[in-house]
């Protein structure tokens, strides 16, 4: 069963907090039929703690007005890997190197990825 309309709207609202915040590497996947306990992730990554803390921040700010609160909060003190967990959604805001380390990508490589908007702040690719 794929992810359910409300999901969708957590992950693209969280996706577009994170793109303001400048998050790099920013993907959603439909863990739906993998997991039971929630519908998708989303990935995001930063160059530094502060801006881990930053994202992970923007991503709560942004979901509140839709009725989400995360029910669980992990790795804000040390600013490197941010997991919140808004039960249909979990976000995963990670420091560069722990993303590269992890990679958890490619531990859900088999998830299909859901489509994200494209950041405003992203270049013209018609140059």
């Amino acid at each position: 069963m794929p992810a359910s309309e409300r999901s969708l709207e957590l992950v693209t609202s969280a996706a577009a907090a994170a793109m303001d915040k400048l998050a790099t590497d920013v993907i959603a996947l439909d863990v739906s039929d993998q997991l039971f306990i929630t519908d998708a992730f989303l990935l995001a990554s930063a160059p530094n703690e502060r801006q881990v803390r930053a994202i992970a921040e923007a991503v709560e700010e942004k979901l509140l007005p839709l009725g989400a609160k995360p029910v669980r909060r992990e790795g804000e003190r040390e600013g490197r890997w941010v997991l919140l967990d808004f039960v249909d959604v979990v976000v995963h805001v990670q420091h560069a190197e722990e993303r590269e380390y992890y990679a958890l990508e490619r531990l859900w490589k088999d998830c299909p990825p859901i489509e994200l908007p494209v950041p405003a702040t992203a270049p013209d690719s018609q140059a």
